[in-house]
């Protein structure tokens, strides 16, 4: 059972490491770019926000609700293959640093840009996967007790 979860965690990984740096439909095209980079938080959160009718319910969708969504299983696989990985600041603490190593490759590699509001919103999801795994083994705890 546990090869099935690392061969789900690396097609995961595979898929989300290819929507981060080569899709050309989410603008990831290697061209003569400059450096694009927000350090300030919540500031391309907020401008999102405020011009979401301008710019539309997808584009707002995939870069609020996508950033949170697409780091939800890194979350909850975590704790599933890690045993290091149950406890939340753990679990927490990579998702962080794994965003971190994203947002670095895409500003090196002039891929997307280094926004540290997909850091905070990477990592929320992160932590949503890590709550949903944690509500699961709860559940299934509970499922167990009753059914002995």
């Amino acid at each position: 059972m546990n090869k099935k979860k690392y061969l789900l965690f690396a097609a995961y990984l595979t898929m989300l490491c290819y929507f981060l740096f080569f899709a050309e439909s989410m603008g990831r095209a290697f061209s003569e770019r400059e450096y694009h980079y927000n350090l300030l938080p919540f500031k391309e959160i907020s401008r999102f926000w405020t011009y979401r009718k301008s710019l539309g319910f997808v584009s707002v969708a995939l870069n609020l609700a996508g950033n949170v969504l697409a780091f939800i299983p890194f979350g909850a696989f975590l704790p599933g293959l890690y045993a290091r990985c149950r406890r939340f600041l753990s679990t927490a603490v990579l998702c962080f640093e794994f965003s971190l190593c994203v947002e670095v490759i895409q500003l090196v590699w002039k891929v997307g840009s280094f926004d540290v509001d997909d850091i905070l919103l990477n990592t929320l999801g992160g932590i949503l996967g890590y709550m949903g795994y944690s509500i699961y083994c709860k559940l299934k705890g509970l499922w167990r007790k009753q059914k002995s």
